[in-house]
């Protein structure tokens, strides 16, 4: 498993890379737990969003399996009017939440950096 150092160093590179940066968690699916945060902005609580945030990855997995699909889950994209909140698997039972303001990124590179950060990277 990676270390505390390396998802602090994942989360800070993709700060670092993403304009427009939130802030990030990674997160255990089954307890909703981040394992690993940064923000920019002390007023996103993101203890708050890691936690519902494993609430939607739990339900797209058991529709997934309701429909008898054979596929995994790779990510998930909500669009807010101001913000991009992007989830991104790292393992069945870990993912990353990341948060961009709308007005300063976009969608495609938003998903670059987070698909080249993650790239490789293990859980």
């Amino acid at each position: 498993m990676a270390s505390q150092e390396d998802l602090n160093n994942l989360i800070t590179a993709i700060a670092n890379d993403v304009n427009g940066f939130i802030g990030a968690s990674i997160v255990d699916v089954e307890s909703g737990m981040p394992l690993a945060s940064a923000s920019r902005r002390p007023d996103f609580d993101l203890e708050v969003a890691s936690a519902y945030n494993s609430e939607m990855v739990k339900a797209k997995q058991k529709t997934i399996a309701a429909l008898g699909l054979n596929a995994n889950l790779e990510d998930m994209l909500l669009t807010l009017d101001s913000q991009l909140h992007l989830i991104k698997m790292l393992s069945p039972t870990l993912f990353m939440y990341l948060a961009a303001d709308r007005q300063s990124t976009n969608l495609a590179l938003l998903r670059a950096s987070v698909n080249r950060h993650t790239a490789g990277f293990e859980v």
